[in-house]
């Protein structure tokens, strides 16, 4: 069903999160139960065999032990797979293997495989320096980045910007980031995204609180800030990409942001 489904969408690839309890993090009662999930390189060998596309799958590096992240480099083929590595949640969780660590084994085992990094336009807002964060990544070895859900447009665009300029002024080339998005359709949903670390804006969170229909709304508005990270992208010369996700396992989400994701094709197809 899965495969079926995603087929019907003529996607680039597939994003394959390493989902880890990150409540080390936030203090606060997690909205939605942590669940523990499969491991997302199992996931895709075990049950998505019919997918022919690139799959990038995520790895929370701080779960594995050396030994282990260096048996799945080995086994991983470039042509196919690529890797987003992820550091732990906080400073106080105990980690198997360091980003720093991990990053090298990569340049080290297989270093012909494309590896990306988080990017958080969010903590771009706090504390101005997100931009250098990417650029250091980038001399680590990433080729690209994927953000974390946008909702604040100015946000991304205020990173975007920044990054563009750096990258000038040292002599490199942006490489692409990649904007995700997700929809929200209660308010249940919404306080699980800002649980995440998601900023939203107080005038969608108010949209969304009083629609007459959430998700209708919030599917509009997904849409119309990844159209205009699409313009600005473009007009600065960053290239992009853009991920569609549900953090709930709500079939009208889940279905709405299967939606969204082939709009924002047909918008890319046209536009490109």
């Amino acid at each position: 069903m899965t495969v079926k489904r995603l087929q019907a969408l003529d996607l680039d690839g597939l994003v394959l999160y390493d989902i880890d309890d990150e409540s080390d993090r936030n203090p606060k009662e997690r909205p939605f139960p942590f669940l523990p999930t499969m491991d997302p390189a199992q996931y895709l060998s075990r049950h998505l065999k019919d997918w022919h596309l690139p799959a990038i799958v995520y790895r929370a590096v701080g779960s594995y032990a050396e030994p282990q992240l260096r048996s799945w480099l080995s086994a991983q083929e470039p042509d196919r797979n690529l890797s987003v590595f992820v550091g732990a949640s906080s400073r106080a969780k105990p980690v198997r293997t360091s980003l720093a660590r991990a990053q090298a084994l990569r340049s080290e085992v297989k270093p012909d495989l494309l590896l990306g990094g988080v990017a958080i336009p969010e903590r771009h807002t706090r504390h101005g320096d997100e931009h250098l964060r990417l650029l250091a990544k980038q001399g680590a070895g990433c080729s690209f980045f994927i953000t974390q859900v946008v909702y604040d447009v100015n946000a991304a665009k205020n990173l975007v910007s920044d990054y563009r300029y750096e990258c000038a002024a040292r002599g490199r080339d942006p490489v692409p980031i990649v904007f995700t998005f997700s929809v929200c359709g209660s308010m249940k949903t919404l306080e699980f995204l800002r649980w995440l670390g998601v900023e939203v804006p107080r005038w969608i969170q108010n949209d969304l609180q009083h629609a007459d229909d959430t998700l209708d709304v919030s599917f509009e508005q997904a849409r119309a800030t990844a159209l205009e990270l699409i313009g600005f992208c473009r007009r600065l010369g960053v290239p992009f990409g853009l991920n569609v996700e549900s953090v709930s396992m709500r079939r009208t989400e889940i279905e709405s942001s299967v939606r969204l994701a082939a709009s924002l094709q047909g918008e890319l197809r046209r536009s490109g």
